[in-house]
């Protein structure tokens, strides 16, 4: 959700906390603020708006400086304003905080801290927090540490901070609980660098340590310590980076998204890599072979997400009941938890998320786990909180996705979900061998495919958009494994477009959504000539009967529909499990070039961010 840096060591803070706001502006660009200090000189400069234009508030003026921390906010509590942006300050002004996540008991606090004699400028439960701490820090006379840990053990909610006190100088603390944190340890002694991910940190140093919930770290006269809010001390468990620096520039492209979209053959070759080996047709994904014997004799199976996400869980759900013959149910997290769910220690929930922080999704599995279900994870995030806490997955190797709308990251999922729907149907013998090579040997050409097809349709995207950009309203149809890529598209549209659109089964459009159609309304179909292509076309019939514009998402070869259709993208032929990969190519391509058409933000859309670690 919102994004957090913090630098302590013997440099200049301001360069790098303005570079890594930058990098983390995805998690939310409502505002922006640093707080730098210098011996006791505590100076703050904040911002509504985005960090470049919190540059042009600190420009000018005093950034010196070697503790500081700063945040880009997406916000929850109390309008984006700069009032309302963080960092934010205690009673006497002598303590600084950054916080993401949600102090669901902040009100309750306020009232208390009110009645003592505090006074808040902003409506946030952040500063609520920084009065807290102080005010423990005043009465119980103990240290800046111990007043956060007994401040926390006072707080019910989620949250990452990180603090800096003038009366404490050569001291930086920080602590998380269901909202990540990752200190990087510098080659040079007594310097460190922490942020809300990895990506501002890798510039400056490869070797990290990942918070866990409840744990807090302290940084005092060079030396790290880290500790639990119930004050027992723990080892931190230090690893090395994989992301590379260049990964994280748009390397000549528009927009990070534009760069995400044409990433996608190597993204889904990633993620198969190593599954299996295409030559002599063998497969191996350890995270199902340690856990055969379960999925042998398993019930169900519960796919749990969010947003695009959820998308792929649907796509998951048909091929694992096409293959593994087991039913499946997909669930969005944000609703699992609170209906009361049946779940057995039978059942196997697979939680899919991009950044594996979705706060939604998290909770989802903590229930999941307390039923005693097994969990696995899909995630794309190395070290983020939910392969921590899964029983087992797989990453999905798409590298990092900075635009906010979801690209590589949904076709990668996808991709995982299919080589795990044939590692289950393996297992539990419901697919021949001669039909897993199959399979396995059409995988092996679909990064190519997806490369083809990125070179064929993306002019053809362009047109198409130029006459569409000014529709208020876009239908998307799809049936079978289409009809998530449907949904998927509708939501990309949406997301950074503005443009109202809605996802439907073809066959479900007469059942209401055909009131709407009329020569203005733009309609997608996804008409891939293998399963129900009668059935489709028959649909596009019925939405040509009532002179609606039909753009047509086709196999090659097809001349019926392309004949049909007001506007036909070709892709490449393969099985029709496989086609949610291919076809969902165009739509993102569509999506980005109307959404830049119309001047919009591409990369940073308004009201959202990539990683929603608040429920």
């Amino acid at each position: 959700m919102c994004g957090i840096v913090a630098y302590y060591g013997p440099n200049e803070a301001y360069d790098f906390l303005i570079k890594g706001l930058q990098r983390l502006e995805y998690r939310g660009y409502d505002s922006a603020g640093i707080a730098l200090l210098n011996n006791d000189d505590l100076r703050i400069y904040k911002n509504r708006g985005k960090v470049s234009e919190l540059e042009s508030v600190a420009k000018g003026n005093n950034i010196s400086g070697n503790r500081g921390i700063g945040h880009t906010r997406w916000a929850t509590h109390g309008e984006p304003n700069t009032v309302n942006a963080h960092p934010h300050l205690s009673q006497s002004g002598d303590i600084a905080l950054i916080h993401n996540g949600i102090i669901e008991n902040y009100a309750t606090l306020k009232k208390v801290l009110m009645a003592r004699g505090h006074e808040f400028k902003s409506d946030t439960d952040t500063e609520v927090l920084t009065h807290l701490i102080e005010e423990i820090k005043d009465n119980e006379n103990v240290s800046l540490l111990e007043a956060v840990r007994l401040a926390l053990n006072e707080v019910i909610g989620a949250y990452a901070i990180v603090i800096l006190s003038k009366n404490d100088p050569n001291t930086l603390i920080a602590a998380r609980k269901g909202s990540p944190l990752v200190v990087g340890i510098s080659p040079n002694k007594g310097e460190y660098f922490l942020a809300s991910d990895a990506t501002p940190i890798v510039e400056y140093t490869k070797t990290v340590t990942y918070l866990n919930d409840n744990e807090i770290v302290s940084i005092q006269d060079g030396e790290m310590t880290i500790k639990t809010i119930d004050n027992v001390v723990k080892s931190p468990y230090i690893q090395e980076l994989e992301i590379s620096l260049e990964a994280l520039e748009k390397g000549g492209y528009e927009h990070f998204m534009l760069k995400e979209i044409f990433e996608q053959p190597k993204s889904i070759y990633d993620s198969m890599r190593g599954r299996f080996d295409p030559k002599n047709l063998t497969f191996a994904m350890r995270s199902l072979e340690e856990y055969a014997s379960k999925i042998k004799n398993l019930d169900r199976i519960i796919i749990v997400a969010c947003g695009t996400s959820w998308h792929a869980g649907l796509v998951g759900e048909y091929l694992i009941e096409e293959f593994g013959r087991i039913p499946v149910e997909v669930e969005y997290a944000s609703e699992f938890r609170y209906r009361n769910p049946v779940i057995t220690e039978d059942d196997l929930v697979i939680a899919i998320s991009q950044s594996g922080e979705t706060a939604d999704t998290l909770a989802a599995l903590e229930l999941a786990k307390e039923k005693g279900a097994t969990i696995y994870g899909i995630c794309n995030v190395v070290g983020s909180s939910i392969p921590r806490m899964t029983h087992a997955g797989a990453y999905t190797h798409a590298g990092p996705e900075i635009g906010v709308a979801s690209t590589k990251a949904f076709t990668a999922q996808v991709t995982v979900l299919t080589l795990l729907a044939l590692g289950i149907a393996d297992i539990r013998g419901k697919i021949s061998q001669e039909r897993l090579r199959e399979m396995f040997a059409e995988l092996d050409t679909i990064p190519q495919k997806v490369e083809e097809l990125l070179a064929s349709c993306n002019a053809k995207c362009k047109e198409i958009a130029a006459i569409y950009k000014d529709s208020p309203n876009c239908l998307y149809l799809g049936r079978g494994y289409n009809f998530p890529v449907a949904l998927e598209g509708a939501l990309k549209l949406k997301e950074i477009s503005y443009i109202h659109a809605e996802g439907y089964p073809a066959a479900e459009m007469k059942h209401g959504p055909i009131a709407l159609i009329d020569e203005e309304m733009p309609v997608v179909v996804i008409a891939t000539k293998r399963n129900y292509y009668e059935k489709v076309v028959s649909n596009i019939q019925e939405v040509k009967a009532r002179k609606g514009k039909i753009i047509a998402i086709v196999t090659e070869g097809d001349e019926k529909v392309a004949e049909m259709a007001d506007h036909y993208i070709t892709i490449p032929d393969t099985e029709d499990c496989l086609t949610p990969i291919l076809a969902t190519i165009p739509l993102q391509l569509l999506s980005y070039y109307i959404a830049v058409m119309r001047g919009c933000n591409v990369d940073q859309p308004r009201n959202l961010a990539k990683s929603v670690t608040v429920e």
